[in-house]
């Protein structure tokens, strides 16, 4: 049998991994200002787009999936 999860413990297991996605976003725009400063301005935008790109489509995954509806 499988065991169900309360609205409170899905919304607890979804921000613990929207902190991670978020991390990880944030660390490839980083990057990317850090390459756009010290390197190549479009090597460094390409980065930053990619960290921005990244946490759009989480936030429109997130939507979709956790959407509740009363």
């Amino acid at each position: 049998m499988k065991k169900r999860l309360t609205e409170q413990q899905e919304f607890e297991i979804m921000k613990l991994v929207l902190d991670k996605f978020l991390w990880v976003g944030f660390a490839i725009m980083v990057f990317g200002a850090y390459k756009m400063t010290a390197e190549n301005l479009l090597n460094g935008l390409v980065w930053f787009g990619a960290g921005v790109f990244l946490l759009i489509l989480f936030v429109i995954l997130m939507v979709k999936e956790y959407e509740i509806i009363r």
